[in-house]
């Protein structure tokens, strides 16, 4: 008899953990590297790419809300996603760079508790594939995961040239050699689509594991390589591309801080090339595949029993720049650099088709998905809590988003204005609603001095010491 009790009781006991694990809300993160955020079709306007093919994240806009002028935390992968998923600012940990991968050795992040660490903390399976942090031993940090893809040491998922390709430009990037190729090869070989299967099984094996889940599922496609399935490349043809406008000596009113972050030279043998339109069309055609490996996980949620109780996020690192500035890539303070994506669907919260036009940060997921999920208030990070914006967009009062690239380099973006600060004191300041091209730097007007007072108040007194010496 008191077997049967014992067995009674601890049946009952499994069945009141599994209904908990139903009450608690589920987490699906997906970050998507390099990803634009005006050239997703939610964020038309200038600047943006008419006819970009991108119909899952286009669901995303219609099922939830789109935040179309969010802004990175810095405009390059590791110091974007540190902050991110630490939620410490680049100037106060000193995590600047873009192999700043061992950001535990920062005395300021050696105990913090990272944005999935937290959730296992407070119960949370937490699985992870892909690109998340940036990609290193330690940055995929044992402590915020319970697994990951493909290992816990690496999220290295590079896609291999085909044999005996030679890059498009041969010319090595800050971070990636700049090339491109339309691939002979099936998307299930493609290193994205296998992150994606991952994640999708993960999803049918969630109901097994008796906990909520974070599973955090990190595409690798728009960075460059872009090496792509032949496919996605005829999506786009030639003639049809659309390439960005420029202004005949747009550099002349910038200071030599800011014109040093330009690449010039990759710019140069771009155009000398003709290769332009290659260029962007590769692009195109890597943002579209992504966008087709979202989808086939958003379709597993879908069929699975954790659709209507799991929080969707969809976020990108970073922008890019086609020229605009005589400048390919990221890392510059300018606006494409530091325009990302930024989508939330919240079950019960959020309403189909929404959208926010001010700016958010994306240092504002953290505190946001610890009080979407029903967890106990983080302390000690930084950003807003966007729930009363998620609830009703307009209601909630949002200060303005800042962006740092090195020490004392910052750029501060409102609603209309666009303000930049290097550490040498040099400035830049650009009228967005009239000038969305930043054409025109204001910064030495005194008309708009006030402005960039009022503007300024965003940047940090003080900055950390890089980890590591760089030349910023």
């Amino acid at each position: 008899m008191i077997r049967k009790t014992m067995i009674l009781a601890a049946t009952t006991l499994v069945a009141m953990d599994a209904a908990s694990a139903q009450s608690k809300k589920n987490v699906l993160f997906i970050a998507v590297d390099d990803l634009r955020g005006d050239w997703i079709s939610p964020a038309s306007g200038p600047g943006s790419y008419p006819g970009i093919i991108t119909p899952n994240i286009d669901r995303l806009a219609k099922e939830g809300l789109t935040f179309t002028r969010a802004y990175t935390a810095a405009p390059w992968c590791s110091p974007s996603r540190t902050a991110l998923l630490t939620g410490v600012r680049p100037s106060v940990s000193g995590a600047y760079h873009h192999d700043d991968d061992h950001w535990r050795e920062s005395p300021v992040l050696k105990d913090a508790v990272t944005l999935p660490q937290y959730f296992r903390e407070n119960g949370y399976w937490t699985v992870g594939a892909g690109k998340i942090f940036h990609h290193s031993d330690v940055a995929q940090d044992p402590r915020s995961w319970d697994q990951y893809y493909p290992n816990q040491q690496s999220c290295m998922i590079w896609d291999k040239p085909p044999a005996g390709d030679l890059p498009a430009i041969g010319v090595q990037l800050r971070d990636a050699t700049f090339d491109w190729a339309a691939l002979d090869r099936p998307e299930t070989e493609m290193e994205d689509w296998k992150v994606a299967d991952y994640v999708i099984k993960q999803l049918e094996n969630a109901e097994a594991q008796g906990k909520p889940f974070f599973i955090a599922c990190g595409i690798w496609r728009p960075h460059l390589p872009w090496y792509t399935p032949k496919k996605y490349f005829d999506l786009y043809p030639l003639e049809q591309i659309q390439v960005p406008p420029e202004m005949e000596g747009d550099l002349d009113d910038i200071p030599a801080a800011g014109r040093r972050f330009a690449a010039q030279d990759v710019h140069r043998r771009i155009v000398e090339a003709g290769l332009v339109k290659e260029a962007i069309q590769a692009y195109l055609a890597s943002v579209t595949f992504a966008d087709e490996c979202v989808g086939r996980v958003l379709d597993a949620l879908e069929r699975s029993p954790f659709k209507d109780n799991t929080i969707v996020v969809l976020w990108s690192d970073n922008g890019y720049q086609f020229g605009e500035k005589n400048h390919w890539e990221k890392v510059a303070l300018w606006r494409p650099s530091n325009h990302v994506v930024f989508q939330v669907i919240a079950p019960g919260v959020t309403q189909p088709g929404s959208r926010y036009d001010g700016p958010v940060s994306l240092m504002d997921i953290y505190p946001t998905l610890v009080q979407l999920a029903g967890l106990p208030p983080k302390e000690g990070i930084a950003g807003n809590d966007l729930t009363p914006t998620l609830k009703k967009p307009g209601t909630q009062t949002l200060p303005p988003a800042l962006a740092t690239l090195g020490p004392g380099n910052h750029s501060v973006f409102s609603d209309r204005w666009a303000y930049i600060r290097y550490r040498d004191g040099s400035e830049e300041l650009y009228d967005l609603q009239k000038d969305p091209y930043e054409w025109n730097n204001l910064a030495g007007n005194p008309e708009w001095a006030d402005v960039k007072k009022e503007l300024g108040r965003q940047m940090p007194a003080t900055n950390a010491e890089p980890l590591k010496a760089k030349n910023f």
